[in-house]
């Protein structure tokens, strides 16, 4: 009997002994084929030599030295290589151990800011329904995963949230998706003006939404129209790119894409590969500055902060990405991605949207494609497909509570940017039959249900 407390207490789970390039091996000498990378995280893929050798030489020179007492010549190098390549106006770089972390760094900083500045009575923060910023209370809070934030309800701060930007389940028929954007900046103004726009410190968005709606990306101009307001109220923009960022959809900030520069960004995930827990939150100089000027410190920090081999491994990552072009492997790899999906998922019964970019791409399951009717929860649809696709050896991650952290069940692709046009084929195929096999058991189920109210 394990002596760990997993995810799951009543499962148990197959032993990870190696892993090369795409694929993980177990115990009993399985192979699975990594679709998601873990959670989005492994982005070069397994066993890289040019990280492990970063991480060997490190360690050889020095493992660990506390961020009160010093700074490393490798975070250096690692804060200089991310500046570099950030949007406009981004100046530091504060690195912590992993995407919660992030936020709640984020969080903090934001708050600190603002008092610091002499506007000491802003305390609320603005986010969104069905988005995801972490585990940790402050994170948590923020976010608007019900399912993860039920429990823990009473210990959360209180925050103001607005409607995701879900363009499938909620722009009207008729309605362009500009129109669409437009309708939800008026929510967002009209959300602060509830509030109180001098009460506001934040608003906090994943740029691509990540495990908890599926993939979802912004409609056009929406992000542009959030900037705006929040200028003009004078209001951070937090943006959250802990799953979608580090390349995933095809250039290094997934903000990018959108025209506008957010003040703070959260990125954890791909920056390291998962060769090494890390993260980072990176600023703009008129936060940093103000903190400079004010009480001259950030108060905050955990022991890890600034690790040598972690700035190792993610230095390491992020010079491959560069030095192979696999940001443009991401955007080539991705249309074709697309394209497979849809030819070969886009017929099935019940796949109600296909969404996503450049590697990173969710399926949205559905009991009835013209009303977007989903499954029973109760029948765990995501979970079936999960085990399907183990058991066809196959790694991708699936949700349930799509829509309102109950209703709904999407699955979440996130290969390497290192995948091939041969590993996409495999994957869509070992998908595509995991999903068929997996609605038809839960079809099935309904069937009872169908005959009993065609009797009534």
């Amino acid at each position: 009997m394990t002596k760990i407390i997993h995810r799951n207490l009543r499962g148990t789970l197959p032993y990870a002994v190696s892993a090369q390039g795409l694929r993980i091996v177990d115990r009993e000498g399985r192979e699975y084929l990594d679709a998601c990378g873990g959670a989005a995280v492994s982005c070069l893929g397994h066993g890289h030599p040019d990280v492990l050798a970063a991480m060997h030489a490190q360690i050889d020179r020095l493992a660990y030295a506390h961020t009160s007492f010093f700074t490393t010549d490798v975070a250096e190098e690692l804060a200089d290589t991310l500046i570099s390549d950030a949007p406009a106006g981004i100046s530091h770089v504060y690195l912590v151990s992993g995407g919660s972390e992030a936020m709640e760094a984020a969080l903090k900083m934001a708050r600190q800011y603002f008092v610091e500045t002499g506007e000491p009575g802003r305390s609320v923060f603005i986010g969104r329904r069905q988005s995801y910023h972490g585990n940790t209370l402050g994170a948590l809070a923020v976010g608007g995963n019900e399912w993860r934030r039920r429990q823990f309800a009473p210990l959360l701060i209180d925050v103001a949230r607005v409607s995701p930007c879900y363009e499938y389940r909620d722009r009207r028929e008729n309605e362009s998706p500009e129109a669409y954007s437009e309708r939800l900046a008026a929510e967002l103004e009209a959300k602060i003006q509830e509030v109180g726009p001098k009460r506001v410190i934040a608003f906090v968005a994943e740029t691509v939404v990540g495990a908890t709606a599926g993939a979802v990306p912004p409609t056009p101009g929406y992000f542009r129209r959030v900037r705006e307001i929040c200028d003009r109220h004078g209001i951070l923009l937090v943006s959250d790119e802990v799953m979608c960022g580090m390349g995933r959809t095809g250039t290094l900030y997934a903000i990018e894409q959108e025209g506008v520069v957010p003040d703070l960004v959260a990125i954890a995930k791909g920056l390291g590969g998962g060769y090494q827990p890390v993260g980072a939150v990176l600023a703009q100089a008129k936060i940093v500055e103000a903190l400079r000027a004010g009480s001259g410190h950030f108060q905050h920090g955990h022991t890890y902060i600034g690790h040598p081999v972690a700035a190792a491994a993610a230095l390491a990552v992020q010079r491959v990405i560069k030095r192979d072009g696999l940001l443009a492997a991401v955007r080539n790899r991705g249309a074709y991605f697309e394209r497979l999906l849809r030819e070969v998922l886009g017929k099935q019964a019940h796949v109600g949207d296909i969404r996503g970019r450049g590697l990173f791409f969710a399926v949205e399951l559905v009991r009835d494609r013209s009303t977007k009717e989903t499954f029973d929860p109760a029948h765990r649809l995501h979970a079936r497909v999960k085990a399907g696709a183990m058991a066809r050896g196959l790694m991708v991650y699936p949700m349930g509570g799509t829509i309102d952290g109950v209703r709904g069940d999407h699955v979440l692709l996130a290969p390497p940017f290192i995948v091939s046009e041969a590993d996409l084929d495999e994957i869509v195929a070992r998908l595509a039959a995991a999903i068929e096999a997996g609605t038809e058991e839960v079809a099935a189920l309904h069937a009872p249900e169908r005959r009993t109210r065609a009797t009534t």
